[in-house]
């Protein structure tokens, strides 16, 4: 079996479409196909860059073309304007699942609970079905609307997301100024392109308290982090 083929059979059992991360794990599973390398990785990366059978939908997310329309999916949908709630919900998928992997205790909005990451829908991901009660209400409720948060072990949050995919920073910089009193990390995840747009923002004397508590994340650097990150987790890819 050639190793192109090993690739498309691992996407077929998993639906059409997979993260690479995934990818790696469920194409070392095929058998009949040697790889007679040290980088099977590097062999794998390159051939969903490079076949035509395959597509990328986004950063770290590839799918097979005789799937596509099953699927509704779009080439490059982070470019596609209809694709933003799937964009949104694909990275908040990936955030869960890094806290998850750390340690952390997770959670999503309940209003987000359905919404899908690759196939599974976000509730499914996340390890908390309600936030914790860490503090006074009006607190709580704030950070009910944070796209990811991450607890750490006593039930306190650790770190607050959120992804800005195309709207303003505006209202994801309001929601951290609200939570500033709280010993949290404050990470932005958008397009690695919005980066200064991003720097102008939080130059605004509104958010002076906070513009040096709050980090940017691209979406390139997530997705690297989310492939380590799973790896590292099944001892299979211990090289």
């Amino acid at each position: 079996m050639k190793q192109y083929e090993a690739v498309i059979i691992a996407l077929e059992k998993m639906g059409g479409q997979a993260t690479l991360a995934d990818l790696y794990r469920e194409t070392m599973k095929v058998e009949g196909c040697k790889w007679k390398t040290k980088t099977p990785f590097a062999s794998i990366r390159r051939i969903v860059q490079q076949r035509p059978e395959i597509f990328k939908v986004r950063p770290g997310l590839w799918a097979l073309k005789s799937y596509q329309k099953k699927l509704g999916l779009v080439e490059n949908a982070d470019k596609d304007k209809s694709q933003v709630e799937q964009n949104h919900s694909y990275y908040q998928g990936i955030l869960l699942t890094i806290g998850n992997l750390r340690g952390y205790k997770t959670f999503s909005p309940n209003q987000d609970k359905n919404r899908l990451f690759v196939s599974k829908p976000l509730k499914d991901v996340r390890t908390l079905q309600e936030i914790p009660k860490f503090s006074y209400a009006e607190f709580i409720r704030k950070c009910s609307t944070v796209d990811v948060v991450w607890f750490n072990s006593h039930l306190m949050p650790n770190s607050l997301f959120e992804v800005e995919h195309s709207t303003d920073f505006q209202n994801s910089l309001i929601k951290f100024s609200d939570l500033q009193d709280f010993y949290s990390r404050m990470i932005i995840v958008a397009d690695d392109n919005r980066k200064r747009e991003f720097s102008q923002k939080i130059q605004s004397s509104v958010f002076a308290d906070i513009s040096k508590r709050i980090n940017f994340l691209g979406y390139e650097s997530l997705v690297k982090q989310y492939e380590m990150d799973l790896l590292k987790s099944n001892q299979v890819f211990l090289l």
